[in-house]
């Protein structure tokens, strides 16, 4: 894995773990928008949302179980954004599939 998710995943890099299992990972961000901003990313390289396959569904269904739950956790079950870059033109910055649960305040219209 060569992004610094990859290295995180591997324990080289240090992150504030917020749920780990054997197939994802959950991090507080460390430039968070809202008071809420959790990473979660699957543990298997894959470089953004166009290119999951058939195969991965089921893994992307599992991120999106892990989103609830940690939104139950964090307080912010009544209103939180799960929002996903895919590219460089829509910002993505890190080429390791993530999604951003945010939350915590009121969230403005998207751009």
């Amino acid at each position: 894995m060569s992004t610094v998710f990859g290295l995180i995943i591997r324990k080289k890099l240090p992150a504030t773990i917020v749920f780990e299992n054997e197939r994802i990972l959950a991090i507080e961000d460390i430039h968070p928008v809202a008071p809420v901003h959790v990473l979660i990313l699957p543990k298997k390289e894959i470089r953004n949302l166009q290119n999951v396959e058939v195969q991965d569904y089921a893994l992307i269904g599992e991120i999106v179980q892990v989103a609830q739950k940690i939104a139950e956790e964090k307080g912010v079950a009544d209103g939180y954004r799960l929002l996903c870059n895919n590219g460089e033109d829509a910002g993505q910055t890190i080429f390791h599939l993530h999604f951003h649960l945010i939350g915590g305040r009121v969230l403005g219209p998207l751009a």
